[in-house]
């Protein structure tokens, strides 16, 4: 199986690692790659350059053997869609199950992604619910969710794509923009935050002006 961790990870924190590290248990993964995406320029925080995101990462997986980078997304020119980095994907391996790892606030916005229901045909979704989340689709993406939804982890082994999974185990409350917020104010070590990505924030002194 492949497993996908896609986000802006600004910064890498925590949770993220948490989450993914569930992935991989969940699983039994040999190998889980974050992948970043392109940030709006309008949403970059200053100082906030795309290698600032890409070395908080580095520095934040360095201590994990099954966590890599994929970092296509950012260097492919055009729109940095989801769908896109799925088919490319799909293209290089044909015949094994790909997982899309997300959390529950993607989930729930699913059904605005750019050709979401061809997303759920190129790979599993399997979903992290941080405390105090909950689902709240409607519509097609719910009718998605009663059709697709898997309570065993061996069901998704057996297929391609198309089945979604809710990732059970412990759960970290931890928010990128929350901590954004706290390192305005102070960019001191953050309990959230790896120690490396700590230090990393406060060797370039980021996050510290208004975005």
């Amino acid at each position: 199986m492949i497993a996908i961790f896609g986000g802006t990870f600004d910064p890498v924190h925590l949770g993220h690692i948490n989450m993914a590290q569930q992935c991989v248990n969940a699983f039994n993964l040999d190998t889980l790659y974050f992948m970043p995406c392109a940030l709006p320029a309008h949403k970059a925080a200053p100082g906030i350059s795309t290698q600032h995101r890409v070395n908080m990462l580095n520095a934040a997986i360095a201590p994990y053997p099954h966590f890599k980078l994929d970092l296509r997304e950012l260097n492919r020119i055009g729109p940095s869609y989801s769908l896109l980095s799925l088919q490319e994907l799909r293209k290089e391996h044909p015949t094994t199950p790909i997982l899309f790892l997300i959390g529950m606030d993607s989930f729930n916005n699913l059904d605005k992604w750019f050709e979401w229901q061809a997303i759920t045909q190129l790979c599993h979704i399997v979903i992290y619910q941080r405390p105090a989340q909950h689902c709240t689709v409607n519509g097609e993406l719910k009718s998605y969710m009663q059709h697709a939804n898997v309570d065993e982890t061996a069901t998704l082994k057996q297929s391609l794509a198309g089945k979604l999974y809710f990732l059970p185990g412990e759960m970290l409350d931890a928010a990128s923009s929350t901590i954004r917020k706290q390192l305005k104010i102070s960019n001191k070590k953050n309990e959230l935050l790896p120690d490396a990505v700590s230090h990393y924030i406060q060797m370039h002194q980021l996050y510290q002006i208004d975005a």
